[in-house]
């Protein structure tokens, strides 16, 4: 565990308020084709009014990027631009795979986490470019991705996924929300509009000048390296949409609120200090069945959660967003209640602009199972790890590193059950690539005997998902001791894709592996 040492300046709390990150605007349509051009870029802003400007990368000048909205359906192309300077903002441990002295330090790929796209424009690891396209990575195809949104409508993100460097780049700022609408969704007159905020959240920690810092080495230090890949990374400052613990002034009414976990390892235990309810209407993928309320909600690395807050009558009171999760997960140091427990404000001090008529609706309509005897595959994947010959801890994925043979290779149009046990002494985050699963259940067995002689020892029933996680999900909590079982339709594409853990950190350093999508059966042993 890499609890960092460094102490961020004693910020003043609540006083500056939200920043809303502006909705990216095309660059033409034509016909049912809307084209975009993003460039990645250096650039100065401030995180908090006490401190001297940071340099931060971004989309379009935004940290984090610019939202993305569009429909179900339409047909999106993007053209990711990188034009950030030759030298690294963050300290480059070049032993870590992906990441050798050979390669181009600043190099970038975009991912549109949750899409279901074609793999050329899936953002994969290894299709990395430079600035100007000048050099590019073993997989890249195009310079233009297409996004086809064959989705409900539901709160996405895209990010950095640049093989050995995807937690330093999305740490520098390479971050935004993508979100999916659909008139479905607008028939339930949810808050909108300036009622409608997205919550990016992060965590970081910053040197006395304002920038920003990322520790060179673990503690203690590895001998004979310069800089190492810690094993997590967690700040001591929580920033939303860019911004230390600021404000946000509403209306005495219902706010829907697009929650994201932007963190590189910090989970979330969220809850408001006034004791109410969040009313919970989606999940990664999109809306639940019925809304639930609950009092904390918990979200890993890459989690969303699409809630609403009902400020109706609580004029004049001011209510803490607060985070209770440990670091690490679940075993680790509690928040500080005085920093890392502290997220945001909320101000209930503006007045009524118009009679509030938006809705939280008793039911969404059934949300469709997939089939479960349909399954034609059964997958047993083990969380595990290994020790470098630094000393290192290893994350890995079924006791294999990032260049193995590719043994997860699902048929286009088949369904599958992923299990996957976790052996590691802490809960990892999985994100599978290519849209969205289903949670079955998660059924505890013991771990100990399973590292001793390869036995699945069941040791209680199966647990159903926390009512949070009924719904569509491309992201979910693996937790030790556990053994965490989804079911995914493979569909809609063929081809190269990767699942791994969305503690950066971990993901980085081995803890990702490619699955190939191949369209008939005769591929699954000679590809």
């Amino acid at each position: 565990m890499m609890m960092s040492q460094h102490k961020s300046p004693n910020l003043s709390k609540f006083v500056e308020p939200l920043p809303i990150p502006p909705v990216l605007q095309p660059c033409r349509k034509d016909g049912n084709a809307t084209h975009y051009e993003v460039s990645m870029t250096q650039f100065q802003m401030s995180l908090h009014q006490e401190l001297n400007p940071t340099t931060v990368w971004g989309y379009e000048g935004s940290y984090p990027g610019p939202t993305i909205e569009v429909e179900s359906g339409e047909q999106v192309y993007i053209k990711w631009l990188n034009k950030l300077p030759s030298t690294h903002l963050l300290p480059i441990d070049h032993t870590v795979h992906g990441a050798q002295k050979e390669l181009p330090d600043v190099r970038t790929v975009t991912h549109v986490h949750g899409a279901i796209v074609e793999p050329e424009s899936d953002g994969y690891p290894e299709a990395w470019f430079t600035k100007d396209f000048a050099q590019t990575g073993p997989y890249f195809v195009h310079e233009i991705y297409h996004y086809a949104n064959p989705m409900q409508a539901c709160g996405l993100w895209y990010h950095d996924h640049t093989m050995g460097i995807t937690r330093l780049n999305v740490y520098a700022g390479l971050a935004g929300m993508y979100i999916i609408r659909d008139q479905r969704e607008r028939s339930f007159h949810f808050p909108a509009g300036p009622y409608e905020i997205p919550l990016v959240i992060q965590d970081k920690s910053l040197n006395h000048d304002g920038s920003l810092y990322y520790p060179r080495q673990t503690d203690p230090p590895v001998a004979g390296l310069e800089t190492s890949i810690v094993p997590e990374f967690f700040g001591d400052l929580n920033l939303v949409n860019g911004k230390v613990w600021p404000y946000l002034k509403v209306e005495p009414r219902k706010y829907r609120f697009r929650l994201l976990n932007a963190a590189s390892c910090r989970f979330y235990q969220l809850s408001l200090s006034s004791g109410q309810f969040f009313y919970q209407i989606g999940t990664d993928g999109g809306l639940m069945e019925h809304p639930i309320g609950i009092q904390q909600l918990l979200l890993s690395p890459a989690e969303r959660a699409d809630v609403i807050i009902d400020f109706s009558n609580m004029e004049g009171q001011r209510i803490i967003l607060h985070n209770t999760a440990p670091a690490v997960f679940p075993g680790g140091d509690a928040p500080d209640p005085s920093t890392t427990g502290i997220v945001m404000e909320f101000r209930v001090e503006q007045s009524l602009t118009y009679i509030d008529i938006s809705a939280i609706p008793a039911s969404m309509g059934a949300l469709p199972l997939l089939d479960l005897t349909q399954i034609s595959k059964y997958r047993n994947l083990v969380l595990d790890s290994t020790m470098d010959h630094f000393g290192r801890h290893v994350m890995l994925l079924d006791s294999k590193m990032w260049d193995d043979p590719i043994s997860e290779k699902p048929l286009l149009g088949s369904t599958e059950l992923w299990a996957f046990l976790n052996i590691t002494g802490q809960t990892h985050p999985m994100h599978v690539h290519l849209g969205f699963f289903q949670l079955i259940d998660r059924i505890p067995f013991d771990a100990e005997r399973y590292q001793k002689d390869g036995t699945i020892l069941l040791t209680g029933p199966p647990a159903p998902p926390d009512p949070e996680e009924h719904g569509w999900k491309d992201t979910i909590r693996a937790n030790h001791g556990e053994i965490t079982r989804i079911v995914k339709h493979f569909t809609t594409y063929t081809g190269r894709y990767v699942w791994h853990c969305h503690m950066v950190e971990h993901e980085d350093y081995e803890m990702m592996r490619p699955f190939l999508v191949v369209r008939d059966s005769t591929q699954i042993n000679n590809v």
